[in-house]
């Protein structure tokens, strides 16, 4: 509908009444185009959602039955004539709109328009939810199904010791809980022998393995299965047979070999192996026969079997069957099982490996933690699991550090840190496809252990595709896999993610779980998560690393006692979805506690190494096993058996000491941890355990008559760790059917006397063997004998040949003799041998022998051998023995030999300890093995594993060998021992030291003195008895304890000691010390008389003064002196002991120095002499003094010190000369070094030209100053060139200065003195002085400080003696000479130097009667 054109132009007004209807008509224009645009748009949707969705076409008719359907063509006409329609509106609209009033109407318009657009939004989108809801429950009606049987489970028949697999298949929707019971008991495997059961469930395919079956695995098993939907049950029975023999009806030998192959036996026994981590292990055994088929024999741990890997490698070769892993982890712990084919059913032997922790690279580090394991794993995130080490070395595990290895690149880098009461722990920000594999370090205070084993490579990947396919089977064996993802549209906004809920809380994380969202579309989803604290009203984004990508996340950093919500929102590609509704409050857990310690852990006996431990389960599931600890009776340290948490409740434990006692105690290990430990067991001896024995062997027939024989046998090799109570013996005629019984009551020797035979007829035997425990196995029938009289003259067979006493190279052999003598008597024995595997029969001795025992020596080690004996008389050898054994020669270790002393009572006895010996075991002594000890002179005393022989009174009648055997043992004890005479004379002697002992001095009477001076005589004995006594006697009288002596006794050291406060005469004289402890005596005396006694007081006397000195400030280094590089001598000492008020004080001659120096805070004392001369010789002294006392040291620079001082300045005046230097003068050249000191009595100077040694002339004139050594040649010529040597000796130390005046140098030198010679006039005074007046010498000296003054005469110092005399008044300086003479006449100089320099001033002075005129004053 349009309204009419108006008759005014475009911009006149419109009347109010037409505008009015003009917007109403427009208006209802608007709506019911948008009715038409909305029903258009829900047509189409509908239509391609319906093409889409083929769970929608299972519910709505064909779309081409549908009314929208059918009017497809109709509504493309509709849509071209609204199209027209608009069209036309927009015409008008410019027409009739055209002001203010048109903009805001459409203003208006739009904004209806938007809101009804939205509100039709929500409609459908809300419409969109319920078709999926409806789609979802539609899915899950037609997917739930009951579970039924595919295929169900069938009866089995097997025999005893084999293995069988029960399997069925079931089909249901959702998959079911599978439980298996036999005899309508539920089976958990935790409650039986590792790898008893085993149960599998593989998409459907249920298994139930039983191993080793034996007659109670006989049963009727059930398997029942349920779901929501319903259940089901299935069951069959399985029926174990004994053994393949008559009754089965396989009797045929040839049937077994052919079916099973030949019957192999062991001939070795598995033993407990100890192995370390780290380090390879090997299993082993020997087999009767070759298998054929090395493929069958089969090694399980813990009931899993095994295959070869890379460190684990299975062989087989020349009958032995070996399993070897080159690097052993804690994972590898568990009993092992080698089975092996047999046509009486598979032969199998076990034993249980035990691994040690590795040494530790940081001293005190926890064990490795193991069984890492990996948990929902998801496409970037999942759960590290692992089991904690069983030994902390002292130290608890603070925390677990985890490091992973991404693919195979073998580098391991650390990637989280959990801490030490959990060991669980999520690991996020994994790459979806990549591989990893983790292994863990426990960390304790005292570092970190050695890495865990690895995890098993796992492949990160999304756990949900497999839920979201459906199998739809169809036909026969046809199925269709439909995929949730086909119904999604390729362009969708994610809705909310569903049931946002806390998977797993613990003490440090929350793992959040939720469902995806539906629909999720197609597009790749991650998710963003906020939380929220209670109470807060405030929404907080939850900061990730990287895109969450799995629906699980675990959140690290919340705050305990705090409860927080969760929500979570999906994104993909096109958008962000809405929050999904809030996640139940959650809290973080406290800490998890470690399980309690399991209840009745008892202990029984097993083997002579091993114990059997028995304890109440541990009723939890959070329970990952237990841990035994062992401890021997006396020890405070327990000591860890298993490295490995054991999942039964029995446990074997190996390795034991035999005859030892021990105490165990299990704890239960956890996630949480190792918890407490139980109660301890009470104490246990390692001892065989009680059983029935095994069957006897060895029939041999040893006398015959016409209707009777005697048999004899040996006994059971296992005797059950009892004593063998006696024997049954069945015989069995060849030509009847039946056993009979020989005897009712126990026959309690080996020897049985068979009667009521028919002669003629042939017969066999067996027997069994009875101890406390029970009657044992049955024998094998013996070989057939002939009951027909013997009367041979040979005699019969020897018996009861016994082996004992076994070493490397020797055995003893013992034997009785025949019961069937022939026609004399044995005359004696002939013993042979035989190497095992060899046939022939060697001699043990040229000829024959004539007791019944023998030493056998000289045998190889490590090599068995077989013995037999035979019997011969004046007709001959008669009939050989049953052979021994193989034997094998070794000596075993831990092996005990007779032990030889003397007791403490002084009884000389033998000694024998058999730990492994049977709790009813006799030791059976013999002397020269001739029966038992003569009781009048032995006496026999048994104890707990050991037997003792005391001899009563030794003598020459005792002289011999003794030997022991210990009876019952499976495995032979036996020793002995020979007592020479020489022996027994040690014997008796120690037996009269031991009767009359005397306490063992163990030093003597000493002498010390104490740091206060007081004396202190001590001696030291053995350790005494607390009721041992000390009598000191001084001088023939006993003193005691005083005042001035103290007297001191330690019995547990056997200390003895005298103090003496004040030594005086009253102490001089001897000093006896008496001890008694019991029968022990001893007497020690000191003598202090005389010089000794004189010395020890002067001693005694300077310590207390000593002591008294120190008790205030003193010296604690005396005074000493030294010498410095610039020759300066410093006097030092050192004061301790010192305060505030302490006074130090230098002295000279009496005289105190003010020039001494004194540090209070290190106590040093310092005086430096700057240049020493005579005038320093002197006593030096230094004294410091408070109000505790006073103390001095001296130091004398007169004697020998002095020299020594001056020796030393010499030598580093020597040490400090300057390189000779040339000079050219005015009289000629001057040759000269620099030193620092120089001193004409302490230092000698010698020059040398050209190796000749120079001496002072009228051209050479050689001297010296306090530093400076010249040499000055006058007039010099060419005959003074060449090389010129200075040597200086100062004490032992003598130093060479060479220059060549030669050359260039000699040239330079002679121009100078030209030079200097022609330039001046040369002026020399002489002063002269008449024969026997008086000469004055003075000069004026300055300077500050007041220099030194040293007089020289022809550069030697001038000694002021007698007429030299020399006086200083201010800055004047005089010499005066009186009655100069002749001798007076040289050259005299001054020299002053202080610390800023020095300078020289000479004169020469020439002597000369009155009237003769020097030749110098004449030429002036």
């Amino acid at each position: 509908m349009t309204l009419p054109h108006s008759l005014g132009g475009a911009g006149d007004p419109q009347p109010p009444q037409a505008m009015e209807v003009h917007r109403l008509e427009h208006r209802q224009e608007e709506e019911r185009k948008e009715e038409r645009q909305h029903s258009l748009h829900m047509g189409s949707s509908m239509q391609r959602h319906t093409f889409r969705s083929r769970w929608e076409c299972s519910r709505r008719p064909h779309p081409c039955l549908s009314p929208s359907g059918l009017c497809h063509g109709r509504e493309a006409q509709l849509r071209h004539q609204t199209s027209a329609v608009e069209l036309e509106e927009r015409g008008q609209k410019r027409v009739g709109f055209g002001n203010d009033w048109e903009r805001t109407e459409i203003a208006f318009l739009r904004t209806h328009r938007l809101l009804r657009q939205r509100r039709d939004w929500k409609m459908l989108r809300q419409r969109t939810e319920e078709k999926v809801q409806e789609a979802k429950e539609l899915r899950e009606l037609c997917s739930g199904r009951g579970p039924w049987f595919w295929i169900p489970l069938r009866s089995h028949a097997v025999w005893e010791h084999t293995t069988v697999l029960l399997t069925c298949t079931v089909q249901a929707s959702p998959p079911p809980q599978v439980t298996w019971y036999k005899n309508d008991t539920r089976i958990d495997p935790r409650l039986f022998p590792a790898g008893k059961y085993r149960i599998t469930n593989n998409y459907g395919l249920l298994s139930l393995e039983i191993r080793r079956c034996t007659i109670e695995d006989s049963a009727t098993y059930t398997v029942r299965v349920n779901n929501a939907y319903g259940q089901a049950s299935s069951f069959a029975k399985v029926l174990v047979r004994t053994y393949l023999g008559k009754d089965a009806g396989f009797d045929s030998e040839i049937f077994k070999r052919s079916m099973f192959g030949p019957s192999v036996e062991f001939t070795s026994v598995l033993k407990p192996v100890f192995a370390r981590e780290k380090e390879p292990f090997s299993l082993s055994c020997l087999f009767s026969e070759d298998v054929l088929d090395a493929e069958s024999i089969q090694w399980f741990q813990d009931g899993r079997l095994l295959r070869s890997l890379r460190r684990r490698k299975i062989l087989y070769a020349d009958r032995q069957a070996s399993l070897k892993v080159s690097c052993t982890y804690k994972e590898d712990e568990g009993l092992y099982t080698v089975q092996v084919p047999s046509p009486f059913g598979p032969r199998e032997q076990s034993t249980y490996v035990l691994v040690r922790d590795a040494e530790a690279e940081n001293p005190g580090a926890p064990g490795s933690p193991l069984n890492v394991r990996c948990l929902d794993v998801n496409r970037d995130c999942l759960i590290l699991t692992w089991a904690p080490p069983s030994d902390t070395r002292g130290n608890a595990i603070t925390a677990y550090s985890i490091e992973r290895c991404q693919g195979d690149s073998g580098e391991w880098v650390p990637c989280h840190e959990a801490p030490g009461g959990t060991c669980r722990c999520p690991i996020q920000g994994l790459i979806e496809g990549q591989s990893y594999r983790f292994r863990v370090r426990a960390i304790s205070k005292a570092g970190s252990s050695l890495p865990s084993k690895a995890s098993e490579l796992v492949v990160m990947g999304d756990r949900d595709a497999a839920q979201r396919k459906t199998e739809i089977p169809f036909g026969l064996g046809n199925k269709i896999t439909i995929s949730t993802d086909d119904f999604e549209d390729t362009v969708t906004i994610p809705s909310p993610p569903t049931n946002v809920h806390a998977s797993e809380i613990r003490e440090a994380y929350v793992v959040l779980a939720w469902e995806e969202p539906r629909p999720r579309g197609r597009a790749p989803l991650t998710y963003s998560l906020e939380k929220s604290v209670i109470g807060s009203g405030t929404w907080e984004a939850i900061s990730t690393e990287s895109p969450v990508k799995s629906p699980r996340f675990a959140v690290l950093d919340l705050e305990k006692k705090k409860s927080y919500v969760f929500r979570v929102r999906a994104m993909n590609q096109y958008g962000l979805s809405d929050p999904s509704e809030p996640s139940e409050p959650i809290a973080l857990r406290g800490q998890p506690a470690t399980l309690p310690p399991p209840a009745q852990v008892q202990a029984f006996r097993d083997t002579q190494t091993s114990v059997s431990l028995t304890w109440d389960p541990v009723k939890d599931p959070e329970l990952l096993g237990y841990y035994i600890y062992s401890r021997e009776v006396g020890s405070s340290e327990w000591q860890t058996v298993n490295n490995k948490p054991i999942q039964g409740t029995r446990f074997t434990v190996p390795g034991l000491r035999t005859g030892k006692e021990y105490e165990f105690c299990v704890r239960s290990v956890s996630e949480a941890g190792v918890g407490e430990s139980s109660a301890a067991t009470e104490p246990i001896r390692v001892k065989q355990a009680l059983a029935t024995p095994s069957a006897p062997y060895g029939f041999a027939l040893l006398n015959c008559g016409k209707n009777e024989m005697v048999i004899g046998w040996k006994p059971p090799k296992r005797r059950g760790g009892g004593k063998i109570l006696g024997y049954f013996l069945d015989q069995h005629d060849s030509e009847e059917l039946d056993w009979h019984a020989v005897n009712q009551q126990p026959i309690p020797t080996r020897v049985c006397k068979v009667s009521d035979l028919r002669e003629g007829h042939f017969y066999e035997f067996r027997a069994r063997a009875a101890n406390w425990a029970g009657v044992g196995e049955l024998s094998a029938p013996s070989s057939l004998f002939e009951c027909k009289e013997w009367t041979m003259p040979q005699p019969g067979p020897p018996y009861d040949v016994r082996v004992s006493e076994v070493r490397a190279t020797s055995l003893m052999l013992q034997w009785e003799p025949p019961l069937y003598t022939g026609a004399g008597p044995v005359t004696g024995y002939h013993v042979s041998f035989q190497e095992e595997g060899s046939e022939q029969w060697k001699p043990v001795t040229p000829g024959p022998i004539s007791g019944t025992h023998l030493r056998v020596s000289d045998l190889q080690p490590g090599k068995s051998y077989v013995f037999q004996v035979q019997a011969m008389n004046s007709a001959g050898l008669g009939q050989p023995s049953m052979p021994t054994d193989p034997v094998l020669l070794e000596d075993k270790p831990g092996a005990h030999e007779i032990e030889v002393g003397v007791d403490e009572e002084g009884f000389i006895y033998l000694a024998f300890e058999a730990p492994e010996a049977p709790d009813s075991s006799e030791f059976q002594w013999s002397k020269d093995y001739k029966g038992p000890l003569d009781p009048q002179r032995v006496k026999i005393e048994d104890t707990v594993n050991k037997s003792k022989v005391i001899l009563k009174e030794p003598g020459l009648e005792d002289l011999g060998t003794y030997s022991v055997i210990v009876t019952d043992a499976d495995e032979d004890i036996s020793a002995s021992h020979t007592l020479t005479e020489e022996e027994l004379e040690k014997l008796k002697k120690l037996s009269h030291e031991i009767r009359n002992p005397v306490i063992k001095l163990i030093s003597g009477w000493n002498v010390d003195i104490l740091e206060r001076g007081e004396v202190r005589l001590w001696l030291e004995v053995e350790k005494l008895s607390p009721a041992a006594e000390l009598h000191l006697i001084f001088n023939n009288k006993e003193i005691f304890s005083s005042p001035n002596r103290k007297i001191n006794f330690d019995r547990e050291k056997g200390l003895v000691e005298v103090i003496i406060q004040n030594l005086s005469e009253e102490d001089k004289g001897s000093y006896t010390a008496q001890l008694q402890d019991g029968k022990a005596k001893n007497q020690i005396t000191l003598t202090l008389v005389d010089d000794d006694f004189d010395k020890l007081l002067r001693q005694a006397d300077a310590k207390r003064r000593d002591w008294k000195r120190k008790q205030g400030p003193y010296f604690e280094q005396p005074l000493q002196w030294k010498v410095t590089e610039d020759c300066q001598v410093q006097l030092t000492c050192k004061v301790t002991n010192t305060k505030k008020e302490t006074r130090f004080q230098w002295f000279f001659q009496r005289a105190e120095m003010p020039d001494g120096q004194y540090d209070p805070e290190t106590g040093t004392g310092l005086l430096c002499i700057e240049e020493l001369s005579k005038k320093d010789k002197g006593i030096y002294r230094a004294m410091v003094s408070d109000d505790r006392g006073e103390d001095d040291t001296i130091l004398d620079l007169t004697g020998d010190a002095l020299d020594a001082i001056f020796t030393e300045l010499g030598r580093i005046g020597a040490l400090s000369a300057t390189p000779l230097k040339i000079q050219g003068t005015e009289e000629g050249i001057r040759i000269f070094s620099k030193v620092k000191y120089y001193n004409v009595e302490y230092m000698k100077t010698t020059w040398f030209h050209k190796d000749k040694r120079l001496e002072s002339g009228d051209r050479i004139r050689t001297g010296t100053t306090l530093d400076e050594i010249w040499l000055h040649i006058l007039d010099p010529k060419d005959s003074d060139k060449g090389k010129y040597t200075l040597e200086i000796a100062a004490g032992k130390e003598v130093r060479q200065l060479s220059t060549d005046l030669s050359g260039q140098a000699f040239e330079d030198a002679m121009a100078e003195h030209q030079r200097l010679n022609s330039s001046y006039k040369q002026v020399r005074l002489f002063p002269s002085c008449l024969f026997k007046q008086t000469l004055c010498l003075t000069c004026v000296i300055s300077g500050d400080p007041t220099p030194e003054i040293s007089w020289l005469k022809n550069d030697q110092p001038v000694t002021f003696l007698d007429r030299y005399r020399m006086e200083v008044r201010g800055t004047e300086v005089t010499i005066t000479i009186e009655k100069v003479n002749s001798d007076d006449s040289g050259r005299y100089g001054v020299f002053v130097k202080n610390k800023y320099g020095s300078e020289t001033g000479q004169v020469t002075i020439s002597v000369f009667k009155h009237g003769d005129e020097p030749k110098e004053l004449k030429s002036m």
